[in-house]
């Protein structure tokens, strides 16, 4: 496997999360020796949420997961998650393979189907054969959480393991945080192919969880985007295990929850930038901000417009400041622009300001800067207040033969 060049040197120390056990195991998903399984146990009292992908296709475990996290409100004991089959449209029988497969899973924790939750990645119309997970499951040992092995288990085409973590408090109690993630094509907002699931040992209700992940997921998962294609298994999932026994919060605006909100918005943006650098066949991580919107709404769209630019991203790839590039794209965005103060920038690089070239655009200096791997691009669309943020890579060659090659 060639790792991504944007890949982090070292998978990080993830913090212990009271109340939490997991094991991984294979199913025999791929026919190369791996592991395809993770199974987790929560402790109980355990409380969770999740956003999902707005595909609708959608798929066998999205609607499970709906569907538990609101008849439980918010209950949970245990996730499975299998990789190499997303159980994706299948129909009934891929429901039946979803149900029977966390049958198995939930005898296996000692609770009860209703409590479990499930993710699958992997081929899009394969029936999950659920016999394989029943199969594998008596072999798993549960233990305190291996972050590096749960991270590894999930993987599809990623190139490296994803995590994340942050400690902080809340009411003068400690608490962790640690999260984990896979995902590298077919990754646009709203969501992406991509599983990310996050866990912290403070006691917070589900109805808060759930306001504190759709909020934070607008700046993260809904931020980036490798490909435009939004998959149909996408889904970001938040755990609260209760071990850290905080003070009642009431509700989401309580300021007591300021430094957990803050620890959460710092893992799931950084999960969310590890998938842009795995982008299949990514060389440059890319920042675009957008400002000077009609609205922050409209801001997002022109960024991810030119964000999903090929032409864009090719030339991101060639190394080459084609600065029109990105003018056409934001002029295509269908968004109000002001042509007559639309400028571009690169770093500290103004290709383009005011409507014009600027008049101290320097190609060698523009050519320097597009050979780093790291790469911001600013463009201002007009006097507005709306701004956005998103971030993407670069569409290489090397991303057509991971795709074309991809089932065969």
């Amino acid at each position: 496997m060639i790792v991504s060049p944007l890949a982090p040197d070292l998978f990080p120390d993830l913090p212990r999360i009271a109340g939490l056990e997991a094991g991984i195991g294979r199913a025999g998903f791929y026919k190369h020796e791996r592991p395809d399984l993770l199974l987790l146990r929560a402790a109980p009292g355990s409380r969770a949420a999740g956003v999902f992908t707005t595909n609708a296709v959608g798929s066998a475990p999205t609607d499970w997961c709906k569907q538990a996290l609101s008849a439980g409100r918010g209950a949970v004991r245990g996730l499975l998650v299998n990789a190499g089959c997303a159980n994706s449209f299948t129909g009934p029988a891929g429901d039946a393979a979803c149900k029977r497969s966390l049958e198995a899973a939930a005898s296996k924790l000692g609770v009860v189907p209703r409590e479990m939750l499930a993710a699958s990645t992997g081929v899009i119309g394969v029936l999950l054969d659920d016999a394989k997970i029943a199969a594998a499951l008596p072999a798993i040992d549960l233990a305190p959480v291996n972050w590096l092995e749960a991270a590894t288990a999930i993987m599809t085409t990623d190139t490296f393991p994803k995590g994340a973590g942050a400690t902080c408090e809340i009411d003068g109690v400690a608490v962790n945080i640690a999260g984990i993630a896979k995902g590298s094509g077919m990754i646009a907002p709203n969501m992406a192919t991509m599983l990310a699931f996050v866990f912290t040992d403070a006691a917070i209700s589900a109805p808060i969880l759930k306001t504190l992940l759709r909020q934070e997921t607008e700046t993260s998962f809904n931020a980036i985007t490798v490909d435009g294609d939004r998959s149909t298994n996408d889904c970001v999932l938040l755990f609260a295990t209760g071990a850290a026994k905080v003070p009642p919060i009431p509700d989401a605006k309580d300021e007591r929850l300021a430094p957990f909100r803050a620890a959460l918005s710092h893992v799931l943006a950084d999960l969310a930038i590890q998938i842009v650098r795995d982008g299949e066949g990514a060389t440059k991580l890319v920042t675009v901000t957008v400002d000077g919107a009609a609205n922050d709404a409209s801001a997002k769209i022109i960024a991810r417009t030119i964000c999903e630019s090929p032409l864009v991203k090719t030339a991101i790839a060639g190394e080459d400041a084609n600065w029109g590039r990105i003018v056409a794209a934001a002029g295509r965005s269908d968004q109000p622009i002001r042509r007559e103060t639309l400028s571009v920038r690169f770093g500290d690089l103004w290709a383009a300001r005011d409507g014009v070239v600027s008049p101290d655009y320097d190609e060698a200096k523009m050519s320097a800067y597009m050979k780093r791997p790291e790469l911001e691009i600013g463009v201002t669309v007009g006097p507005g207040q709306g701004r956005a943020r998103m971030y993407t890579c670069d569409l290489t060659k090397r991303y057509v033969e991971i795709n074309g090659d991809y089932r065969s």
